[in-house]
């Protein structure tokens, strides 16, 4: 976190077009309704980011006098400072619950998908595989509600959106045993704010494939 002395009059996302993290962040934007602005970075770093995010990375989000860089933090920032709709639970059990999970997607899944990216189907079988059968093995969780086992949308499910959306650009076919995970994705991609989300870059990424068992 920086305090700034330069500060912006609108709420600013510096964020890649690509980016698995920003794109989790444009989501909570967009299903929160917020006014923002986005910044994109593709291949060179606006000069001015320095000032805001000593590591230089995306995404980063300027509101005022205060930046944040950590895509978990800032979706929590902003649930918590536009409580409506809340993409967290209110009770403290509930809330605990719901950051360990996000804690296992950046730690189990964040580091599969990043090793993926920009691979052929022939490169990194080892991490394909097993980001595969992850996503196989919490397929039946989608049975019993309409979301990650809850009834309402969150802040988890802002999360999984954007990777399930990428899987087909990272060379992963899920088998039909696999449709309630299936089923989970469309329901979110349905989602007016997903579709906000996407960039023009996300847009044209290829769709995920179903593999007969």
């Amino acid at each position: 976190m920086t305090q700034l002395s330069n500060r912006r009059t609108v709420m600013t996302l510096y964020s890649n077009p690509a980016d698995v993290l920003s794109h989790r962040v444009r989501m909570v934007l967009a299903e929160k309704n917020i006014n923002h602005e986005i910044i994109n970075i593709t291949d060179e770093i606006p000069p001015e980011l320095i000032e805001y995010n000593p590591y230089n990375t995306y995404p980063t989000l300027v509101d005022r006098d205060l930046s944040l860089y950590d895509a978990q933090v800032i979706s929590e920032y902003l649930d918590e400072r536009f409580p409506h709709p809340p993409l967290m639970p209110v009770d403290p059990v509930g809330r605990a619950t719901l950051k360990m999970i996000m804690i296992r997607i950046r730690n189990d899944w964040d580091p599969l998908v990043e090793k993926l990216i920009g691979k052929n189907d022939k490169q990194n079988v080892k991490q394909r595989k097993e980001l595969r059968d992850t996503l196989i093995s919490v397929a039946p969780i989608f049975t019993q509600k309409p979301y990650f086992m809850s009834d309402e949308f969150t802040l988890i499910d802002c999360a999984l959106a954007p990777t399930l959306w990428r899987l087909g650009e990272l060379s992963i076919e899920l088998p039909q045993s696999a449709q309630p995970l299936i089923d989970y994705s469309e329901r979110l991609f349905q989602r007016e704010s997903f579709k906000e989300s996407l960039s023009d870059a996300e847009k044209d990424m290829i769709p995920l494939k179903i593999k007969d068992d």
